[in-house]
């Protein structure tokens, strides 16, 4: 009776643990609110599929990744991301490639993409780099100077950057474990959001005067995201 009982208590936890494991798919967008009427839905990506005799080669193509871009603004950095808003045929492929111009000394800020892990290389000049883990993890800095032809890997959901110590333009490859990773750059959603976030809030949690919050939140804040 007591082998009964064992084999049952298993087959009991083997069926838990399957359901502990199952989970709902990656969100591929900011918010999916949920509606009855099906004429006012769409699916879960947010993108319609047509029909596949319908595609053609360029709903897979994208020309000039090679040209520069403007990097003439306040952060001195230009963000190519070639997601499925720009590649159509990228659309449940679940990958993005983006191009990353910096000016001199110029820089992506701390950000981070909800919904994908990045891997950049250097393709010309010289980057400074790094990405802060959890708290959990006590707020550990990875840092690494980057030169041509190096790699780094940002793991997903953890705050980056990366800064161009030299004066020469510098230019990078990334890709990205998703068709639309978002990227919420800390400064902009912190002190530029709309509406504004109550400064007494702000003030409290950077434990700083409410003064230099109001300053903060009058402030221009740049996406250099293209």
């Amino acid at each position: 009776m007591k082998g009964v009982h064992f084999l049952l208590t298993l087959a009991v936890l083997a069926l838990a643990s399957s359901i502990a494991s199952a989970s709902d798919p990656s969100p591929l967008q900011d918010f999916c609110v949920a509606v009855d009427d099906p004429h006012k839905a769409l699916f879960v990506n947010g993108k319609f599929c047509k029909n596949p005799m319908l595609a053609k080669a360029e709903d897979f193509f994208f020309p000039g990744l090679n040209v520069p871009r403007d990097t003439h603004n306040p952060v001195g950095s230009n963000v190519t991301q070639l997601n499925v808003d720009k590649i159509r045929g990228l659309n449940t492929l679940g990958i993005t490639l983006v191009r990353i111009d910096y000016a001199p000394y110029g820089q992506n800020p701390p950000h981070t993409h909800p919904r994908g892990s990045e891997i950049l290389v250097v393709v010309q000049g010289t980057l400074y780099v790094g990405f802060v883990s959890s708290n959990q993890d006590g707020n550990r800095l990875f840092t690494k100077v980057l030169k041509e032809g190096d790699v780094f890997v940002f793991p997903l959901g953890m705050i980056h950057f990366q800064f161009n110590p030299e004066h020469a333009p510098a230019v990078a490859l990334a890709g990205l474990s998703s068709q639309n990773a978002g990227t919420i750059t800390i400064a902009n959603s912190v002190f530029g959001s709309n509406p504004a976030i109550n400064p007494d809030v702000l003030a409290k949690a950077f434990q700083v005067d409410k003064n230099v919050i109001d300053k903060l939140q009058k402030q221009f804040w740049y996406d250099n995201d293209n």
